[in-house]
């Protein structure tokens, strides 16, 4: 069985709350403004930079740390706009 669109999308929010206050409130302001928008394929971006570590995303965020990945840089770009 396949889970839904809205299932998936809660699942992704659950995950963006984080230890790091700083990323907690960057990923909060982000499904308050983005969240409508976001799409299939920006869900596999977000599932793959909320499996990183606090950490290592904070750095993807805060541009100490590019990715290699331009799905995941485009999705970072999003998230420090939102």
């Amino acid at each position: 069985m396949t889970e839904d669109r809205h299932t998936r999308l809660n699942r992704l929010r659950w995950q963006s709350r984080r230890a790091l206050l700083e990323l907690d409130l960057l990923l909060e302001r982000f499904w308050l403004r983005e969240g409508e928008l976001v799409n299939v394929e920006d869900e596999t971006g977000l599932q793959q930079l909320l499996a990183l570590d606090d950490y290592d995303l904070w750095a993807l965020v805060s541009g100490t740390k590019a990715s290699d990945s331009k799905q995941l840089e485009q999705m970072v770009a999003r998230i420090r706009q939102a």
